[in-house]
């Protein structure tokens, strides 16, 4: 451990590092030959996530400080090796030379003009032939990519590049808590979300040095980033999906509700309505959970807090919700109760089924959406009672 007087440095250069000895002298190296060249006074911090193959005598030997972090993961380790930085710039980058650190600089200098996150961007710089697979390259990068920057609205070329740089302290102030390959994404998607200064740095992506296979798994850590994306998005993984289904579930009821309709050769009766119904009912249950997942992620701190959602709990209370619901019971009793009604009427024997349908599934659709409203209501005053 440093001495308690000992001069802070300006960069700190932070590494994961889990069995990486064939790699990880030459980029503790390199890193420290990049600060020396430019005149930064900076540390290189190595944080060890329990290498048995000499990683860490390598690591010191080479002039790093050694940080053991005890619990697995990419994320477990950065946020140990962050936490032990004690730069208030800290660039991040990979122990297997897959990443130029004489790029250092550059970052750095982006953070100087006041940005608080720096990401490296491989797709806007150079990828070495075999530096990635052409799954990665092509399909698995490229499209989370994209889904990042369609959910959150985030200029970011390249969201899972290893190398990048941040002001320590903004980056502290976001609360990062996965702990394994998602933590990439974690960092661009609530730096995005809480508003901090963004800027990208074009880098090379180059063939690693080692002999044995990564630690990526590329489809078990894909769907780890997709998960992490859709959870920071309830618009995406509720709403928006919700309200589409919703929709055309109603459009459905309503245009069948006077007869059977002629679709091409089909023709679409009361089989169709009850279809219509549980798109609906599906729909409106996304929707709900759309907003627990607003309101719980923003109580928690893992969003950021929302002025709409505040201005809608103005109005949107547990008395209102109860009213509301209220009224889709009335309109679902009064239309099954005519289903009812008539079959009385007829000393309770047989009724035509497509005509009493046409009416019993809108109405016995009102009835489950009142009943579902009401338990979403209280359901709703609970999670808000955290945030009064």
């Amino acid at each position: 451990m440093p001495a308690q007087d000992a001069p802070v440095p300006a960069v700190s250069v932070v590494m994961p590092c889990l069995n990486e000895a064939e790699t990880v002298e030459r980029c503790v190296l390199e890193a420290r030959s990049a600060l020396e060249r430019a005149g930064l006074d900076g540390e290189v911090v190595v944080a060890d996530n329990g290498s048995t193959d000499g990683s860490r005598e390598l690591a010191a030997r080479a002039g790093a400080r050694v940080v053991p972090v005890a619990e697995r993961g990419y994320g477990a380790a950065l946020l140990g090796g962050i936490a032990a930085a004690r730069g208030r710039w800290v660039v991040m980058g990979d122990a297997d030379l897959s990443y130029d650190f004489s790029a250092v600089p550059a970052f750095v200098a982006r953070l100087e003009e006041g940005n608080d996150l720096v990401m490296g961007s491989r797709f806007r710089g150079r990828i070495e032939p075999g530096a990635m697979p052409p799954l990665h390259r092509y399909l698995g990068n490229p499209v989370l990519s994209f889904l990042g920057r369609l959910f959150f609205g985030l200029g970011v070329s390249d969201f899972h590049c290893g190398l990048r740089a941040f002001r320590k302290e903004a980056i502290d102030r976001l609360d990062l808590r996965t702990r394994g390959m998602e933590f990439a994404s974690e960092m661009v998607v609530k730096a995005g979300l809480f508003r901090l200064r963004i800027a990208e740095v074009p880098v090379t992506l180059r063939r690693d040095g080692r002999s044995r296979p990564p630690h990526l798994r590329t489809w078990r850590d894909g769907w780890r980033h997709l998960r992490f994306l859709l959870m920071c998005s309830p618009r995406w993984l509720y709403l928006w999906p919700g309200l589409a289904l919703a929709t055309l579930g109603a459009a459905l009821l309503a245009w069948l509700y006077p007869g059977p309709r002629r679709l091409g050769p089909a023709i679409l009766d009361v089989h169709t309505m009850l279809a219509g119904a549980v798109f609906v009912l599906v729909g409106a249950q996304a929707v709900t959970f759309a907003l627990f997942a607003k309101v719980f992620a923003v109580t928690e701190g893992i969003l950021p807090e929302d002025p709409r959602l505040a201005r809608a709990f103005r109005y949107v209370t547990l008395e209102t919700g109860l009213l509301a619901s209220a009224a889709f019971l009335v309109a679902g009793a009064a239309l099954t109760g005519t289903v009812v009604a008539e079959w009385a009427g007829s000393d309770y024997r047989y009724l035509d089924a497509a005509a009493t349908l046409r009416r019993l599934i809108p109405g016995a659709l009102l009835l489950v959406l009142g009943a579902h409203g009401v338990l979403a209501s209280f359901f709703l005053s609970i999670l808000g009672l955290r945030r009064k």
